[in-house]
């Protein structure tokens, strides 16, 4: 718990202090086969558990009033913008899938090495007409998109390169 406190709370020379002492007591583990950074809290359970990994992670990746803001100002237009659904997890994450006013950024991060260069498909809902969106490629390159269902599918290359996702 002061782990996921320090990111909301401690100044930042505290919060080093803090994830220093921590990594030494939280069991911090790598598997690379899986893509997975987990904390083992000492528990020696096989899996590690989620909800403690996530408060921690929080700790560590928020910044001082991050948590408070979330419950302070929520961003409830967010339920009304493109989203991202149907991923291919744990397979593939999302690295960005970030909606700026004109266009939704995508990217597909290979959760391992065998992964990457693969494709996946997602679907993105919460579009108006469906039949007028297109993805640019880094490259440069813009292609039309299929539809199902009042969605946009959307195939990927597994890459963690950033696409735009936009009206035509």
């Amino acid at each position: 718990m002061l782990a996921w406190l320090a990111g909301e709370f401690a100044e930042p020379a505290e919060k080093t202090r803090i994830w220093k002492a921590a990594d030494e007591q939280f069991e911090p583990t790598w598997d690379r086969d899986n893509g997975e950074f987990t904390f083992g809290f000492g528990l020696d359970e096989t899996y590690p558990r989620g909800q403690l990994n996530a408060r921690a992670m929080a700790g560590w990746v928020c910044g001082p009033g991050a948590w408070t803001k979330v419950f302070d100002e929520p961003d409830l237009a967010k339920f009304d913008h493109p989203t991202v659904v149907d991923v291919d997890f744990p397979r593939v994450a999302m690295s960005e899938a970030r909606w700026d006013g004109e266009a939704l950024h995508v990217a597909a991060h290979p959760q391992t090495a065998s992964i990457a260069g693969t494709r996946t498909a997602l679907r993105v809902t919460n579009v108006s007409e469906p039949d007028r969106w297109a993805m640019t490629r880094p490259d440069g390159e813009t292609v039309a998109l299929d539809t199902r269902d009042g969605d946009l599918v959307v195939e990927l290359v597994v890459d963690n390169q950033s696409v735009r996702i936009h009206r035509i």
